[in-house]
């Protein structure tokens, strides 16, 4: 700013004679000049600046009859009330470091509650980071089999279309009280995913300080078309029962993206299957 600053004092005359050199300066400064106004992105009162927000999809897995509510802080973030195994869309959400709030019903007391983002690494104890701008995130709200009250999950979800003829899935054990369950295709020798324990996602790295260590809730890519799942297990391979035969006869559309996920119903040992579609 100092150059720019001096070049105000003196006449165009005195300081530029033609030769390219001083050609070539002015017009690096005139560029620069020039990106200075259109990259005005720290000022707070820029009008054109376009608005920042973490886009979630907010899932109520709880094994609660009534509908909930999300809120960042104070700032109820759903509209509707989202029913046990209900999702939404991607909503404009409160990114950062983000207390997220679960209410029941037209109750304004908060039933889960939790921080995210006040973790700098992903760990089984502390937590992911919060949700992250410009990117998307689905919010698990679940019931905590280890504490008095429920929580809350968070997984980034990579929305990459697979290619054509392939579809994307994750699986997620919300079953309250399962055991470590494999997932897989009937009929495959090879499960998809295996070892899953409650609260995570198949395939899930939460520790080390590998890039692989970020991959709270990978998806995989799988042929497209119809096809029956089955859960097992993980200790001695025995089948475990949908209640709500959901698994069976799934057809997975090319390019579309899927999450699936198991979880108990309210007042019963039941466990149902529910599959999410991102895309």
């Amino acid at each position: 700013m100092k150059s720019l600053y001096q070049f105000k004092k003196y006449s165009l005359a005195k300081l530029i004679k033609p030769n390219k050199f001083n050609l070539l300066i002015l017009s690096l400064a005139l560029l620069a000049i020039t990106s200075c106004k259109k990259t005005d992105y720290l000022n707070v009162n820029a009008a054109n600046r376009p608005p920042l927000a973490a886009y979630v999809s907010f899932v109520n897995a709880l094994d609660v009859n009534e509908g909930v509510q999300f809120w960042t802080y104070i700032t109820q973030v759903t509209k509707t009330l989202v029913p046990l195994n209900g999702y939404t869309s991607y909503l404009n959400a409160q990114f950062g470091d983000v207390q997220i709030n679960v209410t029941q019903g037209t109750s304004t007391s908060y039933i889960v509650s939790r921080e995210f983002g006040n973790s700098a690494t992903f760990t089984s104890t502390g937590g992911p980071n919060g949700p992250i701008a410009t990117y998307y995130q689905t919010v698990f709200a679940i019931k905590n089999t280890k504490a008095t009250a429920d929580s809350l999950i968070l997984f980034y979800d990579d929305l990459t279309t697979p290619a054509s003829g392939k579809a994307k899935i994750r699986f997620v054990n919300l079953a309250p009280g399962a055991p470590n369950v494999d997932f897989g295709i009937t009929g495959q020798s090879t499960p998809l995913f295996t070892n899953t324990k409650y609260g995570n996602a198949g395939g899930a790295i939460l520790s080390g300080t590998g890039l692989n260590a970020y991959s709270i809730g990978p998806f995989i890519t799988v042929p497209a078309g119809t096809v029956s799942f089955n859960v097992t297990k993980t200790s001695d391979q025995s089948t475990i029962a949908i209640a709500n035969n959901l698994l069976n006869n799934i057809t997975l559309a090319s390019g579309k993206i899927y999450t699936i996920y198991i979880n108990g119903t309210p007042n019963s040992t039941d466990i149902g299957a529910t599959i999410i579609t991102h895309n």
